[in-house]
């Protein structure tokens, strides 16, 4: 017989942690007498992070006294306490090999349904002064679980735990969990999961993700990154656009073909005339897919390094260190309309698309909208419109904000910004798929004005040009600042890039992971041991050692910064 031995709660608190400071609920601790079950939670207990933890999917949290013996003899202590997992209700019995998603069960006046296993994360860790426990939570099976309120009660320690409804699938716990964060997934044991009502929305969406990738097979050959590390293109030709704009070709050394690119790829350059050591930056293409050199379009900006030199010093001949394109902003196939919204030096990716359109001789609707400052600012102009007009369902809206009353005649442009009104006004199909690139406030913007208009989320695609937007869950009050060389002596270790962010800094012994942290580079993690892959990177040159070594590892050309340290010179895309 299963038994509830401790009910547990606590009100999230700020912690001290690595010098930052988290908003967590983690810490627990149990409480005597009856305690109301509400569909959300425990009277009295609460979720710091309701993105992970809480809601109606995770309201109360099980683990079990026989993994806190396990974990005794593992770790040789003798001070838990009831709560210290961050549990609402310790209980004796309910294994999580033995318990399914979709098991019911009655505790006192309450009715429970198994939801999921915890979500992994580093806080659980931090509540043991264990950081790996993430990772030995997955690897020993003893992960916890978490229940649906479907009846509200009261429940008290001593009550006993009655199994009242079998889940459909005979999934476990222990194997659900493996199933999302272990290697060798089975297609049908993700399957069997999706048919399993019970299972929370979150871990749904994951596995279909991971059942698409299984049925569609592993990539084509050629669909990876077509040279590992850098190697050297010769430049062709540097083309002045506009008043801001060039444009340089490059093509192979040896005037070989280069690998084919996707529209809307970007190419990552280390540039060693422009300062040492020698910065690293990454452009979208602009050419055609499949041309027999690479074009990048280049904004010169009024401090930038890097841009000035290609602007004012680069000339035909010289050689230019280059990644394989890479990225994932790219144009997919399909019959639907096509949105290809820009502003500024954000035309390049959207371009590259387009012109992968025209070659097709696209029978999509496609629409053309771009923002600029005015005629001499808008690079590429003559070319768009060409692509443009050769197509049998081409429309183009250009907005000038600077533009003179006779620039506006001249060229058909609308006055003015991009708006949510003048959106509405176009008449955009609610099945299109749309495509942003520009200033991270305009994509913004324009993402939601579109989903206003009916526009499915997962139908619009954007591309940021700098450091992706950090995942921190549970950090508070931090203030975001320019990415910066580590406080302190420098370390002693290979030279560390990371691309978005312009920075070259030499590894100080620690994981990449902190080394960003400590630079104060964007950073995305939940785990922090290599488990639940948030953190996965592409590397665009190098090699990298794991301690821990990751449940999983992540695709070829990628890492996990969390638990990585460099084996040599390394670049990264963050």
């Amino acid at each position: 017989m299963a038994t509830l031995l401790s009910v547990n709660i606590g009100m999230p608190q700020d912690v001290a942690w690595r010098g930052e400071t988290v908003h967590t609920g983690i810490w627990k601790s149990a409480v005597a007498g009856r305690r109301l079950v509400r569909r959300l939670n425990v009277d009295g207990d609460g979720q710091g992070d309701t993105n992970g933890h809480g809601g109606e999917n995770r309201a109360v949290l099980v683990y079990q006294i026989q993994a806190y013996r396990h974990w005794r003899e593992h770790f040789g202590r003798d001070d838990f306490v009831f709560g210290q997992f961050g549990e609402n209700f310790t209980v004796d019995g309910l294994p999580d090999d033995e318990v399914c998603i979709g098991d019911r069960y009655r505790i006192g006046e309450a009715e429970f349904e198994v939801s999921q296993p915890r979500v992994t994360c580093f806080r659980v860790g931090m509540r043991l002064g264990e950081p790996g426990m993430p990772s030995l939570l997955v690897a020993h099976r003893r992960p916890g679980f978490y229940l649906r309120v479907l009846t509200e009660g009261h429940v008290q320690a001593g009550d006993e735990i009655v199994k009242i409804g079998t889940g459909p699938g005979a999934l476990s716990v222990a194997d659900t969990d493996a199933l999302l964060y272990l290697p060798d997934k089975d297609p049908e044991r993700l399957r069997t999961a999706l048919r399993i009502p019970a299972l929370s929305p979150g871990w749904q969406g994951s596995f279909r993700r991971l059942l698409r990738g299984e049925e569609h097979g592993p990539p084509p050959a050629g669909a990876g990154p077509g040279w590992a590390g850098f190697r050297g293109l010769r430049v062709v030709d540097v083309v002045v656009e506009s008043s801001q704009v060039a444009s340089i070709q490059l093509a192979a050394r040896d005037g070989g073909p280069l690998p084919a690119a996707q529209p809307g790829q970007y190419l990552t350059l280390r540039v060693g005339g422009a300062g040492q050591p020698a910065p690293v930056r990454s452009y979208s293409l602009s050419s055609a897919p499949g041309a027999d050199t690479y074009r990048i379009s280049v904004k010169r900006e009024p401090e930038g390094l890097v841009s000035g030199y290609l602007h004012t010093k680069l000339r035909p001949g010289a050689v230019l260190d280059a990644a394989a394109p890479r990225g994932d902003f790219v144009l997919r196939d399909g019959t639907n309309p096509v949105l290809l919204v820009s502003a500024g030096i954000g035309v390049t990716p959207v371009l590259a698309m387009l012109h992968r359109l025209a070659a097709a001789d696209s029978e999509r609707d496609v629409w053309w909208l771009h923002v600029a400052r005015d005629p001499a600012g808008h690079a590429l102009a003559g070319e768009a419109h060409r692509l443009l007009a050769g197509l049998a369902h081409g429309r183009e809206r250009v907005f000038y904000t600077a533009a003179t009353p006779a620039e506006l005649a001249r060229t058909g442009a609308v006055p003015g910004r991009l708006t949510a009104d003048n959106l509405a006004a176009l008449d955009l199909p609610a099945d299109a798929s749309a495509y942003l690139c520009g200033p991270a406030g305009f994509m913004a913007d324009v993402r939601g004005w579109l989903g206003g208009l009916g526009l499915a989320p997962a139908a619009i695609h954007s591309e940021l040009f700098g450091a992706l937007d950090a995942i921190n869950p549970g950090l508070v009050g931090q203030r975001r600042v320019a990415p910066h060389p580590p406080p302190g002596r420098p370390g002693t270790g290979p030279m560390v890039t990371f691309a978005r962010s312009g920075l070259t800094v030499p590894f100080g012994g620690c994981t990449l992971l902190e080394l960003a942290e400590a630079c104060d580079v964007p950073t995305r993690w939940s785990c922090r041991t290599g488990v639940c892959h948030t953190c996965v990177t592409p590397v665009l040159a190098g090699e990298v050692s794991y301690s821990p070594a990751p449940l999983e590892l992540p695709a070829t050309g990628s890492v996990l910064p969390c638990c990585a340290s460099p084996l040599g010179e390394l670049v990264l895309d963050m």
